[in-house]
């Protein structure tokens, strides 16, 4: 997988669903069966014969293959030089990768197909994570975790955002508006490609999580490496947390039933009685009240315990003081936060 870099493109010749899946990130998608087609071919060779499945799927292979040379890759020069790749790397990527190479394009297959580039994910996962330096950055609900990694970002650190690639903010409350997660496997990819852009060399700053962020889990040995990591704690006055999370949070401000129907998955931790009261909050409009509640009764308590229990070094993580939630401040943190993590 290491020599991806050398070619001009990657183009994933599975199906859609194959593809929505998972994929090797920024694959293009170009498929030689559809879902349909796909399944139609498995039947023939199922009810009928080999030979009757090849012919009629080659026929579709053929038809897509040209709607895909008149659409998105008609204005491709000579000198492209695509890696083709199926679930196996046989007869679909074969199949593509033959016509292109008699058009004139210098391209390759995948050996293994995505098979292979699977096998090479689960242990680059396991290989990776003790080979950072990771620092992980926890602090309760609301201090402005996400927020200080995007400034650690733009000051020029290395930041692995699982929150972001998970896209989910990794609590009951957390789903994105009009953001579906990935699948697990599709999260695995994307973490991959992010781990093996980090330079070993480096601290490496991650907001600690817990096992799932959403509906996805972070992998074991990540997750094992951060919990064993030193911790920077960020500590920020209680009302600017408030005002934080309303900001964060201000889709469920304007759709307060969204935000009730949210709080009943906690109803099996806190009981009807109440989470009955925090709805009458949210009908009420009283967020301040709301949030405060929230934190004092539902995730303050919880972050702490999983925090004292998950993570070796919390106990003695280094202290950073955040005194406002705006980009001048995060920036200012941010350089705090080089400074405490320099050797």
């Amino acid at each position: 997988m290491s020599r991806l870099h050398e070619f001009d493109g990657v183009i994933d010749v599975r199906s859609p669903a194959e593809f929505a899946l998972d994929h090797i990130p920024g694959a293009i998608s170009a498929p030689v069966l559809n879902d349909d087609e796909r399944a139609r071919i498995g039947t023939l060779h199922k009810e009928a014969s080999a030979f009757a499945a090849k012919r009629a799927g080659a026929a579709l292979v053929a038809a897509n293959i040209a709607r895909h040379l008149d659409a998105q890759f008609q204005a491709q020069p000579k000198s492209w030089s695509p890696l083709i790749y199926c679930w196996r790397g046989g007869q679909r990527s074969g199949s593509m990768a033959e016509i292109f190479s008699r058009i004139g394009w210098k391209c390759a297959q995948l050996e293994g197909g995505y098979r292979s580039y699977r096998r090479h994910v689960v242990q680059t996962l396991l290989d990776l994570p003790p080979t950072l330096d990771l620092r992980i950055v926890c602090g309760v609900t609301g201090s402005g975790k996400s927020r200080l990694l995007r400034a650690l970002a733009a000051a020029g650190a290395q930041v692995l955002d699982l929150e972001d690639l998970a896209r989910h903010r990794g609590s009951v409350l957390g789903s994105l508006p009009g953001a579906a997660q990935p699948s697990q496997k599709m999260f695995e990819s994307v973490l991959c490609n992010a781990l093996a852009g980090f330079n070993p060399g480096r601290a490496l700053f991650i907001e600690a999580e817990s096992k799932k962020v959403g509906a996805v889990q972070v992998p074991d040995a990540l997750m094992l490496c951060m919990r064993a990591a030193p911790c920077l704690r960020i500590d920020m006055d209680h009302a600017l947390r408030i005002a934080l999370l309303k900001d964060e949070y201000a889709h469920f401000l304007t759709d307060g039933a969204a935000l009730a129907t949210q709080l009943d998955c906690l109803v099996a931790l806190h009981g009807h009685e109440r989470i009955d009261e925090w709805k009458r909050l949210c009908a009420q409009g009283a967020w301040d009240q709301l949030v405060d509640r929230l934190l004092a009764e539902h995730y303050d308590p919880a972050y702490l315990r999983g925090m004292a229990r998950n993570y070796a070094g919390y106990g003695q993580a280094k202290p950073l003081a955040i005194d406002a939630i705006d980009a001048s401040a995060m920036t200012r943190a941010a350089h705090t936060a080089l400074a405490i993590a320099a050797p």
